[in-house]
């Protein structure tokens, strides 16, 4: 069966770093991609994929979970393939979710997301997300804006964005009318 070319493509989110310019973006040469999916290092080198990421708070927990895990197995007993399946377990989420520990880490440290990429491999994200990026500038967009819709309704006058109240008794949705018999 032939994969189709969609199923190739990898999913990024693009974090800036905490606003330090005077327009509050930061340097684009800082921006982090991260992308989403397993991370076969992570799985691998669970504790040295944390530290190559400067994940420390994440391989606090890592280690405390391991060292617990040990601690319960010795005490209960359990034989040398149930500890190494359960490790092999705690790798396997590791590396399923190495992306959103990362990202967890990101927003800890004040980075902002800004977008989302689908592409190939990291430099096609990156030219995407870039070329993107100036045609927002140039149009005097701006991503750290948010859009809220149309305006507050206000107290003064009637409220027509609301539906008609319905008359008491009546019940909404598939049920029985009140006083009929089933």
């Amino acid at each position: 069966m032939l994969l189709s070319a969609e199923s190739a493509m990898s999913v990024y989110t693009v974090h800036a770093p905490p606003a330090d310019g005077p327009d509050g973006r930061g340097a684009t040469d800082n921006f982090v991609f991260v992308r989403d999916g397993f991370s076969f290092g992570a799985f691998v080198l669970g504790p040295i994929w944390l530290l190559y990421r400067r994940l420390w708070l994440v391989l606090a927990g890592y280690l405390v979970l391991s060292i617990a895990m040990e601690v319960v197995m010795t005490l209960l007993r359990v034989g040398a393939g149930t500890r190494v399946a359960a490790m092999a377990v705690v790798a396997v989420l590791m590396g399923l979710e190495a992306a959103s520990l990362r990202r967890w880490t990101l927003s800890r440290r004040k980075w902002r997301p800004l977008d989302v990429v689908v592409a190939d491999d990291q430099e096609a994200a990156e030219r995407r997300f870039f070329d993107r990026w100036q045609a927002m500038r140039s149009a005097d967009y701006d991503p750290l804006a948010i859009d809220r819709g149309a305006p507050p309704p206000t107290r003064g006058g009637p409220d027509t964005s609301l539906p008609p109240s319905l008359p008491r008794g009546d019940i909404v949705g598939l049920f029985p009318q009140p006083g009929f018999r089933r």
